[in-house]
């Protein structure tokens, strides 16, 4: 496609790509929910969104988990024990989303993340984090896969939230999350596309990839050189910036 067919909308969702990747890479979510949210404003189908940013996400995820795996970010151990769950919620919340209507819960995950957020933030200003090993584990990577496709974006925030409550280190956490997104992504991506076509790749998709691949290396930089406390306010602060903007779009 000729650049100059692609049009101001083409290049706005570079934008929206970037900054959400830059978001997602540095601090383990946002880049779903922030995507998502701007296709569905512009009219797309929950489904057929959550589809393309899915779509989207296995190239930027690729990208990202790379990064983190190069800058050492990533705790393979981990990595396993949420990526094998997540890529089975992933799947069941595809099918589910392009089969049933699922938004009642919506408004319920959004509060919990919020008071997630509130907790996170108050320990990361309070510089009272405990850094521990995280015992619930693979039902964070089945809920965080399942929530991500059906509700399309939820992976980072809670399986990162979720972690980093439980003491594992913020910038491990925030590479792990990243580096396992890729299969969760991967597998909600294909079921998507086998339910609903190659349609789901729009110029829109289109922008918020070429974005997002350009971010990416930036977050697993960002994240590796922040302070633990540091990372802790921004995850907390984007926890609940989110949830508030989720459950107000659900009542409106």
């Amino acid at each position: 496609m000729a650049a100059m067919e692609l049009g101001s909308e083409f290049y706005t969702f570079v934008l929206v790509g970037f900054l959400a990747q830059l978001v997602d890479g540095a601090l383990g979510m946002a880049f779903g929910v922030i995507s998502t949210s701007a296709l569905v404003a512009l009219g797309v189908p929950p489904a057929a969104a959550s589809a393309g940013v899915h779509a989207v996400e296995t190239v930027t995820t690729a990208v990202s988990g790379t990064s983190h795996a190069v800058a050492r970010n990533v705790d393979w151990k981990l990595f396993r024990r949420i990526a094998i769950p997540g890529v089975l919620g992933a799947v069941l919340g595809a099918y589910l989303l392009t089969s049933i209507p699922a938004d009642k819960a919506k408004p319920l995950i959004q509060a919990y993340l919020g008071v997630l957020g509130i907790w996170i933030f108050w320990r990361g200003f309070r510089h009272i984090h405990v850094e521990r090993e995280p015992k619930v584990v693979e039902p964070l990577g089945l809920a965080g896969g399942f929530l991500d496709a059906a509700g399309g974006g939820g992976w980072g925030p809670i399986v990162t939230s979720n972690l980093l409550v439980q003491g594992k280190t913020p910038r491990k956490t925030i590479g792990t999350v990243n580096a396992a997104e890729f299969l969760v992504t991967l597998s909600a991506a294909a079921t998507f596309i086998y339910h609903l076509g190659w349609e789901v790749v729009t110029t829109a998709t289109l922008g918020l990839l070429a974005g997002g691949v350009i971010a990416a290396p930036f977050g697993a930089i960002v994240a590796k050189r922040l302070k633990p406390d540091v990372l802790m306010i921004l995850v907390g602060i984007v926890l609940m910036i989110t949830s508030s903007v989720g459950i107000w779009r659900y009542f409106n």
